[in-house]
């Protein structure tokens, strides 16, 4: 957890860089609508003239050749392998949960109707390579979905196919990549989980002596953890619950406080599962911000829903599987007792307090 923390801490305060793309395809043009984080524009191509920390409406006019020369040159779209011309025709800004996002609206004219589509994208990813495009496609009623990455630039789509499995791969994938980069997240769980291979004696921490003890301990919080944000997440998915997103990342960071400082000053005990099912319903919501920004599929609602779902599930495994053992291992040294338990909450406490303050008066305390 340590070197969670201290890997790079100016990322953890902040949702990692995505844009999202959306194409609906008709049998004469492809229209387009691209939405770009103000602030990776910003480090690519320097839009704030006065450097005083905010970009104004001015600032941002001034930078539109800019901006759509900047972000049409990363971007090939061609039909049955012919290239495609496109041409931004109108500039907008959108506010989405993690700052303000300008919006170009573009069209691309091919020579004849597309049966095979291709899109090349490479925005970013020679100054961000952990960036992500998230396409979303539109044809004849369909929605495709797929995710740009420096492993995968370039996606192809056979139009009037919709492929259901690669759909359900595509957006295990997006669960998977959102609890591994989502910080908040991850830390909330391995605060929680971090006792698991010790016991309390005498107002102290002494290492578990039988292994089947600490791997139920994790179970009941993995487990209850699952639970609760599966529900929430559906909840909100299917917009039967709807909070602010703001008020909910919030009360993560909250949440990160609170298991981490159970560490320091017990409160649950062996009931830590009790937290882990309480915070995890908050956390639900925050995994239904992010796909909610992904963009359902409407034609496979329930698809997409539990292969997101699942693939959370997956990369909380693969933390699990690789911090149990190595927990395990060092419990009953000094340095796991006072480093890693001690010293990380110490560390996490801090670090999500930063968060707490930021979201809850909408600041920047972390560049």
């Amino acid at each position: 957890m340590l070197l969670i923390l201290l890997a790079s801490p100016a990322a953890l305060a902040h949702k990692p860089s995505d844009s999202y793309l959306s194409l609906q395809v008709t049998e004469t043009a492809i229209h387009g609508q691209w939405d770009i984080a103000l602030r990776d524009l910003d480090y690519a191509l320097g839009l704030d003239d006065n450097q005083d920390g905010a970009i104004t409406w001015g600032e941002l006019r001034a930078h539109h050749a800019d901006i759509a020369a900047y972000a049409l040159a990363r971007l090939t779209l061609s039909a049955d392998g012919e290239a495609c011309t496109t041409a931004v025709l109108e500039h907008l800004v959108d506010d989405h949960s993690d700052g303000a996002y300008a919006v170009l609206r573009f069209s691309a004219s091919c020579e004849a109707a597309a049966h095979v589509l291709s899109a090349s994208y490479r925005l970013f990813f020679d100054v961000d390579p952990q960036h992500r495009g998230l396409l979303r496609l539109e044809h004849a009623g369909q929605t495709h979905t797929a995710i740009f990455a420096t492993a995968t630039p370039v996606q192809r789509f056979e139009l009037g196919e919709n492929d259901h499995l690669r759909q359900f791969i595509d957006y295990i994938a997006h669960g998977v990549w959102h609890i591994w980069i989502g910080f908040d997240h991850l830390l909330f769980l391995l605060s929680l989980l971090l006792p698991a291979v010790l016991i309390r004696v005498d107002g102290g921490w002494t290492g578990a002596a039988r292994f089947r003890d600490a791997l139920w301990d994790v179970v009941k919080v993995v487990s209850a953890f699952t639970l609760a944000h599966s529900i929430t997440l559906t909840l909100a998915a299917l917009d039967v619950i709807q909070l602010p997103s703001r008020w909910v990342e919030s009360a993560i960071a909250a949440s990160v406080i609170v298991a981490a400082l159970n560490n320091l000053v017990v409160m649950a005990g062996a009931s830590r599962w009790l937290f882990a099912f309480a915070f995890g319903l908050i956390h639900g919501f925050g995994f239904a911000s992010v796909l909610a920004d992904l963009g359902l599929p409407q034609n496979a609602l329930l698809l997409a829903l539990v292969a997101f779902n699942l693939g959370v599930e997956l990369g909380q495994l693969a933390i699990v599987a690789l911090f149990l053992p190595l927990a395990w291992g060092v419990r009953n040294q000094w340095i796991y007792r006072r480093g890693v338990l001690a010293g990380g909450s110490l560390l996490v406490i801090v670090t999500a307090s930063v968060w707490l303050v930021e979201r809850v008066f909408d600041l920047k305390l972390i560049a």
